[in-house]
């Protein structure tokens, strides 16, 4: 008897909306149920022959039936396949974080001896791990302003096995001519990476430019609840498979099936969620370049962002994170999480509800980036001082302006 419920694959034609619903989906046999099922099982039954003990010599672990969960998961599966559709990629691997994401894809293709380019301001994680630990395992490692083509091109050398970047850059959202970088990559041998995370699939489809991986904070956009840690790396099926088999095995970065399933969740609504966001940071960047408290704003919709033309080439939407600057940062900020009723004066991004933190530029450089000379006076040139990185969430409008203008006027 045939499967009533049985999956049809989506035609090719099926718009960016549709796959965020339905790639990877599958309807439970049994009960028809549309919501993807969680399968919390770690092992799955077998027959003698069907698997195998090690994952050493696997060609992909995805081709063989499920195992273990560590290695593969149902659940997990149908995440990264809409990952996957989203992205107009072969595959994904779906790890626990962002930073898994990060570190897995690193370790998978740089080894001592090897040279990394890696964008001198970008997540703080990706940062830490790019210039103080990988320097430990015999990895020469580059930063580099990577919106100056030319400061890329002088730092590949004939051992540069990888370039990663992000766009827009965390926290300052400069943008990175992505087809021009990949062009620079893949001229000198040199695989290239993105993080993405700012962008989303909804703003910029980074394979379609000439990546060869994308990588996101699942935690973040594409989840959009604040409920949930994730990560993913998205290209070509050779090198997912590579990544897999040694971040998903050996470097313990597997997503859990309950998170997958929250994340899927999220997808569902990611487009909608996404061009809303986008729409209300136009309008709350404008207002922002108005106030008498701000000395600049940054957001690549706007036409006084030195990318903006870039920026209109390369992105469908112009995102939902803004950077602003005020006069006095510190005493703004004290204003921000004492009378903020509407935003939350909190970290990380992405959320449903609006978050906002300054990110003061004297403790990132002692932190984080310990940038020196034209690449510190790169940063200052975006951030001054601090600067506040907004995350607009799905309030309305009208409510996040007035909720920062009575907060920012002294």
């Amino acid at each position: 008897m045939t499967n009533v419920f049985a999956t049809h694959p989506l035609p090719a034609s099926a718009g960016p909306e549709t796959r965020a619903l339905d790639a990877g989906l599958v309807i439970d046999p049994t009960t028809g149920a549309i919501a993807p099922n969680v399968s919390m099982s770690v092992n799955n039954a077998l027959m003698p022959g069907d698997g195998a003990f090690s994952a050493d010599g696997v060609a992909d672990l995805a081709d063989l039936p499920y195992l273990y969960a560590r290695w593969t998961n149902p659940t997990v599966r149908q995440l990264e396949q809409r990952l996957a559709a989203l992205e107009g990629a072969e595959d994904a691997l779906a790890t626990a974080t962002g930073m898994a994401a990060i570190a897995g894809t690193l370790f998978t293709f740089l080894k001592a001896g090897d040279h990394l380019v890696v964008s001198d301001v970008c997540y703080a994680g990706a940062v830490e791990l790019t210039q103080r630990v990988l320097p430990d395992f015999g990895i020469e490692v580059t930063p580099v302003n990577m919106a100056r083509l030319d400061l890329v091109e002088a730092a590949m050398r004939p051992n540069t096995r990888l370039v990663h970047c992000e766009s827009p850059v965390n926290p300052i959202l400069r943008i990175v001519d992505l087809e021009a970088l990949a062009a620079i990559a893949h001229r000198h041998g040199a695989l290239i990476s993105v993080d993405s995370t700012f962008a989303t699939p909804v703003a910029t489809q980074p394979l379609t430019l000439g990546v060869d991986l994308v990588i996101h904070s699942l935690t973040k956009f594409i989840n959009g609840h604040g409920d949930v840690l994730g990560g993913a790396v998205i290209g070509r099926k050779q090198l997912i498979a590579r990544i897999r088999g040694r971040a998903g095995v050996y470097l313990g970065a597997s997503l859990s099936a309950q998170s997958a399933w929250l994340i899927m969740r999220g997808i569902d609504t990611l487009y909608p969620r996404m061009r809303m966001a986008s729409d209300s940071a136009l309008a709350v960047a404008t207002f922002l370049e108005g106030h008498p408290e701000v000395e600049r704003v940054i957001y690549p919709g706007l036409a006084s962002h030195p990318q903006h033309d870039l920026a209109k080439r390369q992105m469908d939407v112009f995102g939902g994170m803004i950077g602003f600057r005020t006069r006095g940062p510190r005493a703004a900020a004290d204003r921000l999480a004492e009378r903020l009723r509407v935003i939350h004066y909190a970290f990380s991004l992405g959320h449903q509800r609006s978050l906002v933190v300054l990110l003061d530029t004297e403790e990132m450089m002692t932190s984080t980036f310990r940038l020196t000379g034209e690449a510190l006076s790169d940063y200052r040139a975006y951030a001054g001082d601090g600067l506040f990185r907004l995350s607009i969430g799905l309030e309305t409008t009208g409510d996040i302006i007035a909720d920062l203008d009575q907060a920012l006027t002294p």
